[in-house]
């Protein structure tokens, strides 16, 4: 008798678990579960007593876990609901001529154009609206295409707060559209699961927000403005940022991209801001009304740079060579600034420096000396336009991954080599096997290229 007892414990034990585990896993989805269950326990070894226990327990479990999936069901449908509300709201400030938006109906926004969805909860997790057919800078008048004029897929009109409702959101992109003279929206600050925002040539006026340093999460900011007018310093637009201080929040920051935005106002505070961002792998700043010299920060944090442009700015000073100590440089474009003084030998010694240019300033240095560094994976060099002298040295032959090389209008003089290096360097047991554009015009050299 006693070990029977004992036997019904155990089984009302095990039994007891796996009903739990039953209940939790299905969730009692369907009535046939229910059955399942209650048929098993029924025809378990336990006495009658412990059956109506069981019995007892499956109904009180049942009833707990019904009210927590239908009030858990309820919540997400309504946060979805609500999320499906805040694009129609979006939508309805938006004039869209060409009706790019006209999947925006039905119940199921995440079939809709541009949007993009959580798995399982339909949740808003980006929304992509970039002009496919922009209108670039250096167009006049915009092209035909099976769309008709591309100006009408142009959206404009005015950028609902409503977006802060979309709790989840973290791709955001409204590039190339046409969202003119009005700036860009304070409460893009507030949404703070951003992880990408894009808004590359939208047309917006005005300072660019300071609350944007909120986005501690983002990784991708792009607010490059076309530039809409001449002035002392050349073409610029009508956004600005005063002071660039709130950028220091942004400590996830991967890229940053603010061509044509006027920084006049920023001063050295630049680098000294973005220099704490140790993630930072793009920094793209060209034609932003920086001038003077370019400073050098107090520590070099850059340990992750990869790209830099500050090209069409009109920096006067000697070329900044800490960024000789970032050795992770794949790509510098400091060209058409007032930079003078010697091309440091040093670059030509950066382990992964693929991509060069430096043209439109007045820069000197011996083309010989430059051009017997390593440069072991350079594929682009445009030195066009400065002072560089002496002649070419046939080491140049080595530089057996470069694709497009421009010495043209500098100083250089002398014969061609006669005979180019690399038949042991390169792979492909020839001089320079990749070459495909060479530019040597306004200069005093003489001779004929080797073959």
């Amino acid at each position: 008798m006693l070990l029977q007892t004992k036997k019904s414990e155990v089984i009302f034990v095990i039994t007891l678990h796996h009903l739990l585990y039953i209940l939790v896993e299905l969730n009692m989805q369907e009535n046939t579960k229910k059955f399942e269950v209650i048929s098993v326990l029924l025809n378990s070894g336990l006495d009658i007593y412990m059956k109506r226990i069981m019995v007892f327990i499956l109904v009180i479990l049942y009833f707990i876990s019904t009210e927590v999936a239908c009030n858990g069901h309820t919540h997400i449908n309504n946060n979805v609901q609500s999320e499906q509300k805040a694009l129609i709201d979006f939508k309805s400030g938006l004039t869209d001529p060409n009706n790019r938006l006209s999947s925006w109906k039905g119940n199921n926004h995440c079939y809709w154009h541009g949007i993009g969805c959580e798995n399982g909860t339909g949740f808003v997790v980006s929304i992509n609206l970039r002009n496919p057919y922009p209108i670039e800078n250096d167009i006049p008048y915009p092209l035909e295409n099976e769309y008709g004029n591309q100006s009408y897929m142009n959206l404009s009109g005015v950028i609902s707060p409503s977006l802060i409702k979309l709790k989840y959101l973290k791709y955001l992109d409204l590039s190339f559209n046409s969202f003119k003279a009005i700036p860009i929206p304070q409460f893009f600050g507030s949404m703070k699961n951003l992880i990408y925002l894009n808004l590359l040539h939208c047309g917006f006026i005005g300072e660019i927000p300071s609350n944007l340093g909120n986005l501690s999460n983002l990784q991708y900011l792009d607010f490059s403005s076309k530039y809409t007018y001449h002035n002392d310093f050349g073409y610029s637009s009508d956004l600005f940022i005063q002071n660039i201080e709130w950028m220091t929040s942004l400590v996830s920051l991967k890229h940053l991209s603010a061509n044509n935005v006027n920084l006049s106002m920023v001063g050295s505070q630049w680098i000294e801001v973005l220099n704490k961002l140790p993630m930072l792998i793009e920094l793209h700043l060209d034609n932003c009304n920086l001038f003077m010299s370019i400073p050098s920060p107090s520590f070099v944090n850059f340990t992750s740079l990869s790209i830099i442009v500050i090209s069409s700015n009109r920096f006067n000073s000697t070329f900044p060579e800490w960024l000789l100590n970032v050795s992770s440089l794949v790509s510098i474009d400091m060209s058409l600034n007032i930079l003078h003084g010697r091309i440091p030998l040093g670059l030509g010694e950066l382990p992964n420096l693929q991509h060069l240019e430096l043209f439109g300033n007045y820069l000197e240095g011996n083309i010989s000396q430059l051009l017997r560094k390593s440069w072991k994976k350079i594929e682009f060099l445009n030195l066009y336009g400065n002072d560089l002298h002496g002649s070419i040295p046939s080491s140049i032959g080595n530089f057996c991954n470069l694709l497009y090389l421009d010495l043209s209008d500098n100083n250089l003089n002398g014969s061609l080599p006669d005979i180019i290096n690399g038949t042991e360097t390169c792979n492909s047991k020839s001089p320079l096997p990749n070459l495909r554009e060479l530019y040597l015009e306004l200069n005093q050299l003489m001779g004929t290229l080797p073959n």
